[in-house]
């Protein structure tokens, strides 16, 4: 389990902390510190339910879309909604994305020790399980790093 990318990537989220409320409306209609909040309650909350799963109840699902933005390596933009549970708070705080940045990085280490059937259910790709969670989370996470970026500069 190779989370050296992802590692990478939580460093860089890190780094644009700083720049927590900077906004480019025609970049994105959220902040810097909205792309940085969201990538980190979906990188918790997707190892906490891999950690939740029952490994006996998986089944491979995994959608063609899935395979397919697996495949060319990135998300397109503006076409998925976030679902609730990891959508940023109307105010968001330094404090937290510190907080949640520091969950996270113990989270990616975790990975690796759970069953190879953990699982979480992806509202569009289906079953995530252990061997395809690291590449979700490099992508959905580098998808957020780029559009920060592009706001920052």
């Amino acid at each position: 389990m190779n989370t050296e990318k992802l590692d990478y990537l939580l460093q860089r989220i890190e780094d644009y902390i700083e720049n927590h409320e900077v906004l480019k409306s025609d970049i994105s209609k959220a902040s810097v510190g909205w792309h940085i909040d969201h990538s980190l309650k979906v990188v918790n909350n997707v190892v906490g339910a891999l950690q939740k799963s029952d490994p006996e109840t998986y089944k491979n699902n995994f959608s063609l879309m899935g395979k397919i933005f697996f495949a060319l390596g990135f998300f397109p933009r503006g076409k998925a909604k976030a679902p609730k549970h990891v959508k940023p708070p109307e105010v968001i705080l330094k404090e937290d994305l510190i907080s949640q940045i520091e969950v996270a990085k113990n989270n990616i280490n975790v990975i690796s020790e759970l069953n190879k059937n953990a699982y979480f259910k992806h509202p569009l790709f289906g079953n995530v399980n252990r061997k395809r969670v690291t590449r979700f989370l490099d992508l959905h996470t580098n998808h957020h790093v780029k559009i920060i970026n592009e706001i920052t500069s």
